[in-house]
Order: structure tokens, then C-alpha cells, then sequence
């Protein structure tokens, strides 16, 4: 959209925004597990509560975009994440796991209305044969917000952790065990209420700045007969299957990246989170390359061949031992990247009307992080190894890499 550069650099940011909260909430796995004495499963609740929260709000916001305008859902998204990241306060006074559950939950809520209207509003903002190619230029900004957000974990959270294991944890006195407690969440609390200050202002930003409008045919609620067009789409359907196993193949490699470090290499919570940031560096400029390189091979193809790398990563996680494990962990985010959005660009091609409808099912689809990270978790506990749990995100870049072999079919089936 000509004339509106400010306008699309605010929204440009909430990609960075929910980057940051993401890979913030990936890191509180290993810290509750260490704070709380908690099994994975039980950890893997957190991703529960942040991702169930996006698929169940993302309906709702596809609604209130439809009905208002995406300045107004940015608006709602961005206030229901300044009050979840506000209630971490409230929450390390009570040192209760469920409190902090409750406060992610809204935080999600926040997150996934922002995401159901940048998204779409993204892609609108030019001529559909550059849409995918404009989202992914736009999502290359979330993994920034991801390095910033494990940076503060790294060093508000994780570094503030104290050492003791669950065995030593168990051997204290209430009192004592409950200081050492309440000091590892204040740390939690105040790293979130610092970004509820700063969100503030983007939200002052976006409140007092005009945005551009997109025409659309009709602004009527047909929400019924939207799903049903959308479920009769072949290629849609199988984009929003893709998207769960994409999301459950990234979550879990990140929520578990930590852990497998840790056991691996020897290292505390705090050093293991080096490898993460490193994980999200790559991510962070594999995206660029990716975006780059679609100049030239079409995003089918690639999506193709990063779901097919991908695969071999994991089969290394699983088999293999020590440093090449984690080397092999740190590059399948490489080959994550340009996932998410080009699986959304290619989901979303001649929705036409049902675009907001057919853009929050692929946010719904985010569930899958929650989902198949707990499966993972689960996988672990029974089994009592971290490597047989990478089996869960291997078939979902297995799942992916189908969807991609099949697009230009499925595609072919719109025109």
C-alpha cells in the first residue's frame, strides 16, 4: 500500500512482539521444571495453556475483525497481552503453577487475536503472486523478536535459577525451599511485567496512528457458509493440517532443546540456553535466505526441501550422541524457518471472502505446538529418554513434507 510506510512498519512489529513472548514461553519449561520439580508432562501444561488459548481465540478475532476493522483487533490483542503479562505479578505472589497457567492463557489470547488479523492484513497489502513472499519478508522480523526473548530469559530468568536438583529440592525445609522459590519467580514476574510496560507504548503507537483500510466485498458474517467453502477446499484443508504438525514439530524441538543440552553436554539451564539462542539465530537468518531464494524456486519447492532436511536433523537428534546431537538440533531450526508463513501463504491463495475465516482456522491450527509437545513430554516420562521423544516432531516434518509433494495438485484444484 503506497503512501502508508509507517503503518505497515507497526504492524510489521507485532511479529516481533509475538516472537518474543513465543521463545520467552519455551524457556519456562526448564525453569518450572527446575522451580517446581516438575516432570516434562506436567511442564508441557505451559504450552498447553499458550497454545489452546490460540486455537480458542482465534475464531472469536477472525469475528471481530470481520465485523470492526484489523486496527481494532490489533488493538484488543495487544491489550489482552499487556494484562496476562501484568498478571505474572499476582501470580509469584501465590507461587501457584495454575495462576501462572491462567496468565499465559490470556497472554495467548492477546497474541493469537494479533496474529488472525497482521497475518491477512499482511498478505492484503499487495498483488496475491507476491503474497507468500511478503509474509515471510514480514514473519523474518519474528525470529528477532525470539532472540530478544531468550536473551531476557537467558538473563532475567534462567541465570537466577538456583541449582539445586528435585532430589536436593525434596531434603529442604518447607520455609527454606519456599524462599529459594518465591525468588526464581520473582525473576519470572518481572521479566513479563517489564514487557507489559514496553507493549504499552506500542499500543499508545498504534491507537493514535490511522491505518489503511482494506475494501472487501462484503463485510456480512456468514460464518457458516464460509466454513463450509473452506472445508470443501482441498488445498486449504491440507495447509491447516500442515500447520498443526509444522507447529508441533517446532514447538516441541524448542520446548525440549534445553533439556536435551542439558543431558547431553552437562550444562546448567542458563549455559544450555546458548544452543537455543543459537537455534534461533539460524531460524532468524535462514528465513532471510529463504525469502531470497524465492525469487527463483517457487515456495512449494523449498517448503520441500526444508521438510525433507528437517527430517534428517531429527533422525541425528535421536540417534546420535553429544555434540553432533546437538549441532544437528541447532540446524533443524534452520530448516523450520520459512515454514509457517509459507505454509499460511500457500493455505490462504483465492479465499477471496473467506480470508479472515480461513486465516484465524490457520492460527487455530497453532494448537498443534500444545498438542504434540505434550505428546512429546508424555513420550519422554514413559519412556525415560529425551531422544525417543524426537520421533513426535520427525513425523511432523514427515507430514509436512507430504503436504508440499501434494500442493501443486491441490492448487490446481482451485484454478
Amino acid at each position: 500500500m503506497p503512501g502508508n510506510k509507517w503503518p505497515f512498519i507497526l504492524i510489521t512489529s507485532l511479529f516481533f512482539l509475538w516472537g518474543l513472548a513465543n521463545n520467552m514461553t519455551d524457556t519456562l519449561l526448564a525453569a518450572f521444571k527446575r522451580i517446581m520439580s516438575m516432570t516434562d508432562f506436567q511442564t508441557s501444561w505451559i504450552q498447553m495453556a499458550f497454545y489452546g488459548s490460540y486455537f480458542l481465540l482465534a475464531l472469536p478475532a477472525a469475528i471481530l475483525v470481520k465485523k470492526y476493522t484489523y486496527k481494532s483487533g490489533v488493538l484488543v490483542g495487544l491489550g489482552l497481552f499487556i494484562i496476562g503479562a501484568l498478571l505474572f505479578y499476582p501470580a509469584s505472589i501465590s507461587m501457584v503453577y495454575g495462576h501462572f497457567l491462567v496468565a499465559l492463557f490470556i497472554l495467548a489470547g492477546g497474541l493469537s487475536i494479533l496474529e488472525t488479523a497482521a497475518n491477512p492484513y499482511i498478505i492484503s497489502m499487495g498483488p496475491e503472486e507476491t503474497a507468500t513472499r511478503r509474509l515471510n519478508l514480514a514473519q523474518s522480523f519474528n525470529p528477532i523478536g525470539s532472540i530478544t526473548g531468550i536473551l531476557l530469559s537467558k538473563f532475567f530468568i534462567l541465570s537466577n535459577l538456583n541449582l539445586l536438583d528435585a532430589g536436593e529440592r525434596a531434603k529442604m525445609a518447607p520455609e527454606e525451599l519456599k524462599d529459594i522459590q518465591s525468588g526464581e519467580l520473582t525473576s519470572v514476574m518481572g521479566t513479563y511485567v517489564g514487557v507489559a510496560f514496553f507493549l504499552l507504548l506500542i499500543w499508545i503507537l498504534v491507537k493514535i496512528t490511522k491505518m489503511p483500510m482494506v475494501r472487501e466485498k462484503t463485510k456480512d458474517l456468514d460464518i457458516m457458509g464460509s466454513i463450509k467453502r473452506l472445508l470443501s477446499n482441498r488445498n486449504y484443508c491440507w495447509s491447516v493440517t500442515a500447520q498443526f504438525f509444522y507447529m508441533g514439530a517446532q514447538i516441541g524441538l524448542w520446548s525440549y532443546t534445553i533439556r536435551y543440552v542439558m543431558q547431553e553436554l552437562g550444562k546448567s539451564e542458563d549455559d544450555a540456553s546458548v544452543y537455543y539462542l543459537a537455534s534461533i539465530v539460524l531460524f532468524s537468518g535462514s528465513r532471510f535466505v529463504f525469502t531470497a531464494l524465492m525469487k527463483y524456486i517457487t515456495p512449494r519447492k523449498l517448503l520441500f526441501i526444508a521438510a525433507a532436511l528437517g527430517s534428517i536433523c531429527t533422525l541425528v537428534v535421536i540417534h546420535g550422541k553429544g555434540m553432533l546431537g546437538v549441532v544437528a538440533l541447532v540446524l533443524a531450526s534452520g530448516c523450520m524457518s520459512l515454514m509457517f508463513p509459507t505454509i499460511y501463504g500457500l493455505g490462504m491463495q483465492k479465499l477471496g471472502d473467506d480470508s479472515k475465516i480461513g486465516g484465524s482456522g490457520l492460527i487455530m491450527a497453532i494448537l498443534g505446538g500444545a498438542v504434540l509437545t505434550s505428546v512429546q513430554g508424555m513420550v519422554s516420562d514413559a519412556t525415560g529418554s529425551i531422544h525417543l521423544s524426537f520421533f513426535v516432531p520427525l513425523v511432523c516434518f514427515l507430514i509436512v513434507a507430504i503436504y508440499s509433494s501434494l500442493q501443486r495438485n491441490l492448487q490446481q484444484g482451485l484454478t
